[in-house]
């Protein structure tokens, strides 16, 4: 998998075919690998002494992101010489999320890494975990308010919430009414995507209304029936936003069921393979993304550096096929790079 350097994401469209900072490239998987998908755990020899354990814990096993996420995982335990262990929910369910953290408590595993469906509920077996002698990240969902002591950000807040809202104004013609169909109703990273969105919107395209926002959980079905309940209570409605890379696809479907293609324009955040037939047919515009892989690939070594007790550098050699990783300080993030914008020019150079 590569990154690219693609630039501001609000001047991220007409670099949208360098795709050195999104999703891997075909037949070339660069930093990330191109591990299987599957759960369970994946480990090498490691050199001069044992394996430390690295556990991810996903907000939802199953679904194409988090299991690109295990991919890089994997990549990475091979490169690395780590135990990779990786287990999520089988639905969205921050209690069911919460039982699997426990149990890597009991494992005794050396880094503890999570994506939490609620990020409050968490913090406290985060806490249990860290007075246990573990090492506690959190990766591509924060919880700021829980001892994690690093947060993997596959990009910034401002990046992403402002990627989604100038494609949404590109394809809307910067006025009417819009909505948005979001995923996990604390989910902390859609949250603080949405509060930028909001407010780019009120600066920078004032003919734009945000009419309703809608959670649908990570059920794709659930954001398509979501869509077409908005599309049927607004039907001036004339742009939707898929937050998540459930609701992304179930958008667009919406509005291909409805035979308002070019009606009701679409954008989202979605993994290429399930937006390829979407972009293609014009149900939807864009996608915002990164490289999944390569999150993964970086938040296992971001564990690995963890339980070793190796502070991160203000810019990091993760990988010879990655660009450096930036991490900050003050906030205790390291930042995989810029979002992507994916069309339907550039969305077949990616695997997943």
């Amino acid at each position: 998998m590569k990154i690219s350097t693609t630039g501001k994401a609000a001047a991220v469209v007409a670099c949208a075919a360098i795709t050195l900072s999104g999703c891997s490239k075909k037949n070339d998987n660069g930093g990330g690998g191109s591990a299987s998908a599957a759960g369970g755990s994946t480990a090498a020899p490691a050199a001069g002494g044992g394996q430390k354990k690295i556990a991810f814990v996903p907000k939802l096993q199953g679904i194409p992101y988090f299991e690109a996420m295990n991919a890089g995982g994997k990549a990475a335990a091979g490169a690395l010489g780590i135990q990779w262990l990786y287990q999520g929910p089988t639905t969205a369910d921050a209690a069911a999320q919460t039982q699997i953290v426990r149990s890597y408590i009991q494992q005794k595993v050396d880094t503890l890494i999570v994506a939490p469906n609620d990020p409050n509920s968490m913090a406290p077996v985060l806490a249990q975990a860290k007075a246990a002698g573990i090492k506690v990240l959190t990766s591509d969902t924060d919880a700021p308010t829980s001892v994690r002591s690093t947060f993997v950000s596959q990009a910034s807040t401002d990046g992403i919430g402002t990627g989604l809202t100038d494609q949404m104004a590109t394809a809307m013609g910067k006025k009417g009414k819009y909505a948005i169909v979001s995923c996990g109703e604390t989910a902390e990273n859609l949250n603080s995507w949405i509060a930028v969105q909001k407010k780019v919107a009120a600066q920078k395209y004032p003919g734009m209304q945000l009419v309703s926002v809608v959670y649908a959980g990570e059920d794709q079905n659930k954001a398509t029936q979501m869509a077409t309940d908005l599309m049927n209570a607004h039907p001036d409605l004339t742009g939707l936003v898929g937050e998540c890379t459930s609701s992304a696809p179930g958008v667009a479907q919406a509005v291909k069921s409805a035979g308002k293609i070019g009606k009701v324009h679409t954008v989202g955040l979605g993994t290429p393979k399930s937006m390829a037939p979407y972009l293609k047919d014009g149900s939807s515009s864009a996608s915002i993304l990164w490289d999944v892989q390569n999150l993964g690939y970086l938040t296992a070594w971001a564990g690995l550096q963890a339980a070793s007790d190796k502070p991160f550098a203000a810019t990091n050699n993760v990988s010879s096929k990655m660009p450096a990783v930036k991490y900050d300080d003050a906030t205790k993030t390291l930042l995989l790079g810029p979002p992507l914008v994916i069309t339907k020019s550039n969305v077949d150079q990616f695997n997943y």
